[in-house]
């Protein structure tokens, strides 16, 4: 297993562990002081144990190899998990909607406790720490997994954040924020489920790569003075790389040895130069 994986792995891992412990600390102080806004916090860090342990598997499976029945690897593991994530999410946002406007319609009130900001306090805490964690290898990696639960951390500590205020405000006999900062919470969640989505369906459909990436390609064939144009420029997601075909023409007095060995010669070069590109496949043809 690549260190890529390894790493991908522990963070789910710290992922799990952190979101089960706030989930059943947040669902205890929200029974016990009937906040709706801590209930709702308490479904959204169930929404968050789930997308830590879909990541944890989605991760197992995109690092296996690639073999007879899987030629390309199983990357795309990483998009089909973070789909089921946003399916969750978007489950979990509709039935805490529910339960908070019924608690703004019918007023409800809640008991105010110090365990509300404690707990408050104690979560934006861990969330932080497993935001900055994530989100920086998200980036190194290029991970859609890790990157939906960066932004799920992120989106909690506002969450919480707001949910603080609510108690606050209980102090002063001002309840009306409860509900509404439920309603929030939701619409946040449904809003991130979305997001994740899309970005996983865009994948999946096999839509082409970035400009930047192409123009780093195009870059690196522009050095190659025997190849007069290129056309049929084609690039397929594989996980979160590509493996892209060109055709590629050259003067038509090359030998058929010749022409190929430049072929050869750029596709190493643009494997080796360009981290997004698993596998590149380029046809010649005599110009």
């Amino acid at each position: 297993m690549t260190e890529r994986f390894k790493k991908i792995k522990i963070a789910s891992i710290l992922g799990i562990v952190g979101n089960i412990f706030l989930m059943f600390l947040k669902g205890t102080i929200g029974m016990m002081t009937k906040s709706q806004a801590m209930l709702a916090d308490a479904f959204n860090s169930t929404s968050d144990v789930f997308s830590s342990f879909m990541t944890f598997i989605g991760n197992k499976i995109a690092s296996k190899p690639k073999d007879e029945d899987h030629n390309l690897g199983h990357g795309k593991a990483e998009y089909i998990y973070s789909m089921l994530i946003s399916i969750a999410m978007f489950i979990l946002a509709i039935e805490s909607f529910s339960s908070s406007l019924q608690s703004l319609i019918f007023k409800k009130e809640f008991l105010f406790s110090k365990w509300l900001i404690i707990v408050c306090i104690i979560t934006i805490s861990v969330k932080l720490f497993l935001y900055f964690y994530t989100h920086k290898l998200s980036k190194k990696y290029k991970n859609i997994l890790l990157d939906a639960n960066a932004k799920d951390h992120r989106n909690d500590c506002v969450i919480t954040l707001a949910n603080l205020i609510s108690c606050i405000l209980s102090l002063y006999n001002i309840y009306i924020v409860d509900g509404i900062v439920g309603i929030l919470i939701s619409i946040w969640i449904l809003y991130t489920a979305i997001e994740i989505f899309k970005e996983s369906y865009h994948v999946l459909m096999d839509a082409s790569m970035d400009e930047e990436t192409k123009e780093k390609i195009l870059a690196i064939i522009k050095n190659y003075p025997e190849i007069k144009k290129i056309n049929h420029f084609n690039a397929t997601p594989v996980g979160y790389k590509y493996q892209i075909t060109l055709t590629i023409f050259v003067d038509g007095n090359l030998s058929t040895f010749e022409s190929h060995k430049i072929a050869d010669k750029l596709e190493d070069e643009i494997e080796e130069k360009v981290e997004e590109i698993y596998l590149s496949v380029i046809h010649v043809n005599p110009i």
